[in-house]
């Protein structure tokens, strides 16, 4: 019996997950998005891999580019998110207003986040409608005073205490 989209969306949903948003550029095109399918695959090299819809127009830049960087959000940045999600109709340009770092590889790092890293594409692996993206970290930065966004279920989520 095949397994049908909505049951498993629904299933993933249940998967609690900080937010990150992608982000590349190739020349003087830049894009980003947040994305869920973001995890560490080894720490030797450092190597981390995501997955992107072949539709979208992060996913061409990083094809393009063969670099990417991954800023994990903080609580609080929930706007962010939504922003790089697509969720606001009004915004035309994700990167409005906001100041915007580099590393090694030129790729966009959002400011106020938890942690980045900027990565170098080592293999694409695709798939019917995503591309898996491996990559080697080049650089990485993480700020400890700071909790991170996660999400649950359709809605972000704060850390509490026991």
């Amino acid at each position: 019996m095949a397994l049908d989209s909505q049951t498993l969306r629904l299933t993933m949903r249940q998967w609690a997950t900080g937010v990150t948003i992608v982000t590349s550029a190739a020349g003087t095109a830049r894009g980003g998005m947040t994305v869920s399918s973001f995890t560490s695959v080894s720490l030797e090299p450092p190597t981390v891999l995501v997955c992107l819809n072949k539709k979208t127009y992060t996913h061409g830049l990083v094809s393009e580019s063969g670099v990417y960087a991954i800023s994990m959000l903080s609580a609080g940045q929930e706007a962010l998110a939504n922003r790089f999600a697509g969720l606001d109709a009004n915004v035309t340009d994700r990167f409005e207003g906001i100041e915007v770092e580099t590393a090694e590889t030129g790729s966009p790092l959002l400011p106020g986040a938890v942690a980045w890293l900027d990565c170098q594409v080592r293999q694409a692996i695709g798939t019917s409608t995503h591309t898996i993206y491996i990559a080697e970290v080049v650089y990485a930065h993480v700020r400890v005073d700071t909790e991170p966004l996660v999400y649950h279920n359709r809605r972000y989520r704060l850390f509490t205490e026991p």
